[in-house]
Parts: structure tokens; C-alpha cells; sequence
């Protein structure tokens, strides 16, 4: 069956291990997605989420709003609302909001069985 919903119908909770930072699954498997998930993501104004990686999936980005940081791997680059973002499999990626308005984007993951977070705590993280 098809599902609609308003994203203000949908609980924000606080990312695991991140500073001023949300997600909303917007669509996901408890709705009956066969194959992606839907989640939408805020940072706010000197947010962050630490260096991470997940081993068995790529996610695609879409900003909606704001400008912040990304690493991803030994890079780090700049996004702004409309830019989007392929990260692969395996990639570690982490978040800055360095600016002084919320950062918003949505990211679309495939659906899996096990959806596995790897936090790579021996890297230095950022003090906001």
C-alpha cells in the first residue's frame, strides 16, 4: 500500500553520538518500504556528527537547506541547499554546522535486514 505523510507527523530524535543533531525516518520499513528507507536530517548551528561509517550500504544526500561541512574519507567538502552527495559503502563521512542556520538534508538508504553504524571513536571529534 502507498503511504503519505507530513514530515511535522513524524518524531525527531537526537543522532546517536552527535551534538545538536536530529533525525526523522520519514519513510521506512515499518511503512512497508520494499526496497529504500527515507530520513531527513537537522544540524543545528555548531552541530555535529562525529566520524562514522557503514560497511554494507551507500546513501544518497539531498540538502534542503543551510551550509556545512562533510568529510568524506580524506576529503572534506562544502554543501549548500540543492547540492547532493553519493557516499559508498565503506566510505567514513562526518558532519560540521561551522554556519549560523540549521543545516537540513534528506538521505535515501537502501532497505537491509541489518543496518550497521561503525563510529571510529579514535578519531579526534570536533568540540562545538
Amino acid at each position: 500500500m502507498s503511504v503519505v505523510k507530513s514530515s511535522s507527523s513524524v518524531p525527531e530524535a537526537a543522532v546517536d553520538r552527535a551534538e545538536a543533531a536530529f533525525i526523522q525516518w520519514l519513510i521506512d520499513r515499518r511503512d512497508g518500504a520494499p526496497n529504500f528507507e527515507l530520513r531527513k536530517f537537522r544540524i543545528r548551528p555548531g552541530g555535529m556528527i562525529p566520524p562514522h561509517m557503514h560497511p554494507d550500504i551507500e546513501h544518497i544526500q539531498y540538502v534542503l537547506k543551510g551550509r556545512y561541512r562533510v568529510m568524506l574519507g580524506d576529503r572534506e567538502v562544502v554543501v549548500s541547499g540543492g547540492d547532493a552527495i553519493l557516499i559508498l559503502a565503506g566510505t567514513v563521512h562526518a558532519y560540521f554546522n561551522d554556519g549560523e542556520e540549521d543545516a537540513e538534508f534528506l538521505c535515501i538508504i537502501p532497505k537491509k535486514s541489518e543496518y550497521k553504524t561503525v563510529w571510529l571513536d579514535e578519531q579526534p571529534q570536533r568540540s562545538c
